[in-house]
């Protein structure tokens, strides 16, 4: 497979990763939270940057844009909804555009909801999910310009995907994602083995993401809101799935473990 992938940690939590076409030579990053750790990274891998591809606006994952295209003279593509908040965005893109970095050629999905705008990148053929920070490994975002039923319907849209996609998120957040998910659903062995699994690997000071698709599907609460057992043990028996997903993102919002 031409597809190439190095994470980059980057500020305290945040990731942005580096898609390069072994055979065209091109290289995408996926937002841009650091420009100087962004290219430290490329630089040694040999990538010249060519695009970035931004899945939202926050300053967390923009703010490294103007140097990238200092260094490289990088494309910068972007949410069309978010353009006027994006520095230095050269062409936009809305639900169902292609986008391609060299030979491997993905689409766009919007998942508004953590911010009204926010859209996800699918290289179905490579198996790759650039989710940004509408789904973390076993978490969300939170939905800061939107009101929780329009996550849970982006979320919806994810859940729907191949399973086997390897999906890369924008946080570090997996242990403290995995604290909650178990505060309310503490007999899901699937979810048992992935938080040992996350603590294993923080502890060797290793990436917890990506993750996998197929996995998110069993041990995420976020995406199993309509879930009637998980309801249950909420105290929500029967109620909508959008009004349990509101009750989980506001007790994960709360939440001290």
């Amino acid at each position: 497979m031409p597809a190439e992938i190095r994470l980059v940690p980057c500020l305290a939590d945040n990731y942005a990763v580096l898609l390069h076409d072994s055979v065209t030579e091109a290289t995408a990053v996926v937002d841009a939270p650091d420009g100087a750790a962004i290219i430290a990274a490329a630089d040694a891998a040999g990538w010249p940057i060519t695009q970035v591809l931004v899945t939202h606006h926050h300053a967390d994952h923009v703010q490294g844009i103007p140097a990238l295209k200092a260094r490289y003279g990088a494309t910068v593509v972007g949410p069309r909804a978010e353009a006027d908040a994006i520095p230095g965005i050269d062409a936009v893109v809305e639900d169902g555009d292609p986008v391609a970095v060299g030979g491997l050629v993905g689409r766009v999905l919007e998942t508004p909801g953590h911010t009204a705008g926010h859209v996800v990148y699918l290289l179905e053929g490579e198996r790759l999910l650039f989710s940004g920070d509408t789904l973390f490994a076993l978490g969300c975002g939170r939905p800061f310009e939107c009101e929780p039923a329009v996550l849970w319907r982006s979320l919806l849209r994810l859940r729907s995907l191949p399973a086997d996609l390897s999906v890369y998120c924008g946080h570090e957040y997996t242990l403290a994602n995995a604290r909650f998910a178990l505060s309310v659903d503490p007999d899901n062995a699937d979810l048992r083995v992935l938080a040992a699994r996350a603590e294993a690997a923080r502890a060797e000071g290793r990436p917890t993401v990506p993750s996998l698709l197929a996995d998110e599907l069993k041990a995420n609460p976020f995406l199993r809101a309509d879930d009637p057992a998980l309801a249950e043990r909420l105290g929500l028996a029967g109620a909508d799935p959008a009004v349990v997903f509101a009750e989980l993102r506001a007790r994960k919002n709360d939440f001290k473990g």
